[in-house]
């Protein structure tokens, strides 16, 4: 049923917060699905993926951002641009900073970097389950010396607590406007685009601190079951260097064995269906560099 704009509100938000701030697990736990990986190594994210809450009178839909870093690389460049675009077309962006950490330099230049924005800014305490309530007072202080924020929530993405009150705050901040995205739309990321994300979060998983960039995923096929049998996946996981490929694919095999039982539960998850996964690693020599390269792997 198509709203008129009087009554409805919709818009998009995003959260932004240095690495590891909670930004990506937040955006799972409002939208209910796992539709951004997540992950300690700062730059998982490198898609923009789209989460859409539905309400009654609202929709909001979730963009999540690469973080914003010092670039090293033409993807790192690339990766700060897709930041700036997105958050020049958001109309309310969350700034995500964890209850167990002090504010720090890194959350001075992000608040700094936004400040300016016609979008409202929000702060968001997350991860307020591992602090105490006297902790969790003094950082709230913090915060609200940070900078000129709309609201201040502290939300725990792990226990759920308060995360349905800062939708209730977002969805007050957006302008009134008809529906963006048909009902029961999750996300707009083409399911090869989620597959190929979910392979590299468990390709991440474990991984020593150099390769976390050096990563790629590209689902090639996927051929439905037939008559109940299993949906063939095939994907190639890139790196750089054949170095890499050895750390990826493990003595005798066996990380890459278990990054394809860790990827296959959960792109079952996703399809809901058997799935049979086929992975093989490749050398892209050098691909964060090459543009053409880039290009082929979706960036």
């Amino acid at each position: 049923m198509q709203h008129t704009s009087e009554d409805y509100h919709a818009g998009f938000a995003c959260f932004v917060g240095r690495p590891n701030a909670g930004k990506s697990t937040l955006t799972n736990a409002i939208v209910g699905q796992k539709i951004a990986i997540t992950s300690a190594k700062p730059q998982t994210t490198r898609h923009t993926v789209r989460g859409v809450v539905h309400r009654p009178d609202a929709q909001l839909v979730l963009v999540d951002t690469p973080g914003l870093h010092r670039p090293r690389t033409l993807l790192g460049e690339r990766l700060n641009d897709l930041v700036r675009a997105t958050w020049s077309e958001t109309d309310v962006i969350g700034l995500c900073l964890p209850a167990d950490e002090a504010i720090g330099p890194g959350d001075r230049f992000i608040s700094s970097e936004i400040a300016a924005l016609k979008a409202k800014l929000i702060a968001v305490v997350t991860k307020t389950d591992l602090v105490d309530k006297g902790q969790l007072a003094e950082r709230l202080l913090a915060v609200q010396d940070l900078g000129d924020f709309a609201d201040i929530v502290p939300v725990s993405a792990v226990s759920g607590e308060q995360v349905e009150t800062l939708v209730d705050v977002m969805i007050g901040h957006l302008p009134s406007s008809p529906q963006l995205y048909p009902e029961g739309m999750i996300t707009d990321e083409p399911e090869h685009v989620l597959m190929a994300e979910l392979i590299r979060e468990a390709a991440l998983e474990g991984v020593r601190d150099e390769l976390p960039h050096s990563i790629a995923v590209l689902v090639e096929e996927v051929i439905p079951g037939e008559d109940g049998a299993a949906t063939k996946v095939f994907a190639d996981i890139y790196v750089e260097r054949s170095s890499q490929k050895a750390i990826v694919i493990g003595h005798r095999a066996s990380r890459l064995k278990d990054v394809g039982i860790r990827a296959r539960r959960e792109i079952e998850d996703l399809l809901g269906v058997r799935v049979y996964l086929d992975l093989h690693v490749r050398v892209a020599k050098d691909w964060q560099r090459d543009p053409k390269q880039l290009r082929r792997l979706g960036f």
